[in-house]
């Protein structure tokens, strides 16, 4: 495995991260005191969140597997928490190759230790998505259909820094059969609960960047909607079994590219 860094930044334990905020949510380990404190003033809702982000992309990525698509980008992909999105579309395709990307050294480390074979790993940001496809090239085959996985990562972005279109540069470069999954936080499903959690994001240094159902479902412009559409994280499931009925402030779709 190849990484997007020969010598790794500095980790930054004086200063919150979404990754070990979200690694905390988790329960995993790999967080400082300094993410704890964030993650511990959200309210219970963020730690069902945390979890239905993940379910859901459990979920959509086998499903995407089962349809024969064996190449994924991931984007924002956090501390690598079994089981990964490699080893689910591994299970159904064993040769898929993965290229995860993230911005925090910590998640790099990890990936050194745990990423083999065909799965790479990127230290990247997506507001700067040239490099990234650059580096992804090295893995994954852009003549053929790739999965793009933005899985709770485009809420960081504010609408100064045009989230969508980012998200449409990404997109630009992906053949026809490719897919774009994406879950993202709502304003407008729970908006106490919105602000609340923004708020206690922004006393730890994050800025978030919570949209409405219309805003959300514009990253999905001249695409095909996998069914159910736009929904919250708990209602797409693909092939698998319905989870429980449960409240959620995230939204979530996988769409085709045409």
């Amino acid at each position: 495995m190849t990484t997007g860094t020969p010598i790794p930044r500095q980790i930054d334990t004086s200063t919150a991260h979404p990754a070990r905020v979200y690694d905390w949510l988790l329960g995993g380990k790999d967080n400082y005191p300094v993410d704890e404190a964030v993650g511990g003033k959200l309210p219970p809702e963020a730690r069902d969140a945390a979890r239905q982000n993940r379910e859901f992309m459990h979920r959509a990525v086998a499903w995407l597997a089962s349809q024969g698509v064996d190449q994924f980008l991931d984007i924002g992909t956090g501390i690598p928490t079994e089981p990964n999105l490699h080893q689910i579309v591994q299970r159904v395709l064993p040769t898929a190759r993965v290229v995860y990307t993230d911005n925090d050294p910590i998640v790099l480390r990890h990936a050194e230790a745990l990423l083999v074979g065909t799965t790479d790993y990127v230290e990247a940001d997506v507001r700067s998505p040239a490099g990234i496809i650059e580096r992804a090239r090295q893995t994954l085959d852009f003549s053929r259909p790739i999965a793009l996985s933005l899985i709770a990562l485009m809420h960081f972005i504010g609408d100064d820094q045009e989230p969508h279109t980012l998200v449409r540069d990404l997109l630009a470069v992906l053949p026809s059969g490719s897919y774009l999954v994406l879950s993202h936080a709502s304003s407008d499903i729970y908006p106490e609960l919105a602000e609340q959690v923004t708020a206690e994001y922004a006393k730890g240094g994050i800025r978030l960047g919570f949209r409405d159902r219309a805003g959300v479902l514009r990253f999905f412009e001249g695409l095909e909607l996998v069914g159910p559409g736009l929904v919250t994280a708990p209602e797409w499931y693909g092939d698998a079994p319905a989870p429980a009925p449960e409240g959620s402030g995230i939204y979530a779709a996988v769409a085709r590219i045409p």
